[in-house]
């Protein structure tokens, strides 16, 4: 069930077949385990749990220390980045997502909430440079773009015709959202953000949403986890609080798109 040569050894079709078998089987035994430890004991052990730094500091957190509470005995390792991962290969026990997932059947995919992208920019940077009426108006704007340089060129939105891709002038990229989310208050250009990171400044109106008639796609946020962790109490009580926390309308939302 495998191919061999004098460089590496990789698995044959039926080899990868078989494992993913026995994934299965492992995770049929890890969850019988557990419907009987659960109900003995405290969950007690490590945990490694990595998400997106902006949603990890700004609501994330908050969640961590709450587990933590109710099962002490769990040690928490949390790792913040916003670089996309193999779950698998740098053995992460929870791996929060926001926008595309891993297509494995090595993980388990629960969905929590949507999260929505927003056009954005300040009262102040509209007044001096003028509110954009359509998306090809985007061109002749300030666009602050979550991304890197070789990518900044398009946002995509929707409208009558279906999604689009719409021409923009970047000034700013970043690899992380806050700084982008800040230039905006600060009147520096018009950001395509999450409403998790921008829903507090909506709600105040340090930042104001345009182009309401054509907004980006929605984006899941889900939580992964590997179906072969001999953790799955841990994991399972960690997803029900997530699913709880941030499942249904997230509390970051309830914001006026008028």
């Amino acid at each position: 069930m495998l191919h061999r040569s004098t460089r590496r050894v990789t698995p044959t079709d039926t080899g990868r077949a078989f494992y993913e078998r026995c994934l299965h089987i492992l995770s049929e035994l890890d969850e019988a385990t557990s419907a009987i430890t659960t109900s003995q004991s405290q969950p007690t052990g490590n945990l490694r749990v990595n998400a997106p730094m902006s949603f990890g500091t700004l609501h994330l957190s908050k969640v961590i220390a709450e587990y933590m509470a109710l099962y002490p005995s769990v040690h928490v390792e949390l790792v913040l980045n916003d670089r996309f991962i193999d779950a698998i290969e740098e053995g992460f026990d929870v791996t929060v997502r926001v926008g595309a997932t891993q297509t494995t059947t090595s993980l388990v995919t629960r969905e929590l909430a949507t999260a929505r992208p927003v056009l954005c920019a300040s009262p102040d940077y509209l007044e001096k440079w003028g509110e954009p009426v359509a998306p090809a108006d985007l061109i002749g704007h300030r666009c602050l773009h979550y991304g890197y340089l070789g990518f900044g060129n398009k946002w995509r939105l929707c409208g009558p015709d279906g999604e689009q891709a719409f021409g923009i002038q970047c000034v700013m990229w970043a690899n992380n959202a806050e700084p982008l989310r800040d230039a905006a208050i600060n009147h520096q250009g018009i950001a395509m953000l999450p409403s998790f990171i921008v829903g507090d400044a909506l709600k105040t109106g340090h930042l104001r949403p345009i182009l309401v008639d054509h907004p980006p796609t929605d984006i899941a946020l889900s939580v992964l986890y590997p179906r072969h962790r001999h953790l799955s109490t841990m994991v399972r009580l960690l997803v029900d609080l997530l699913s709880k926390r941030f499942g249904g309308q997230p509390y970051w939302e309830g914001i006026s798109m008028s």
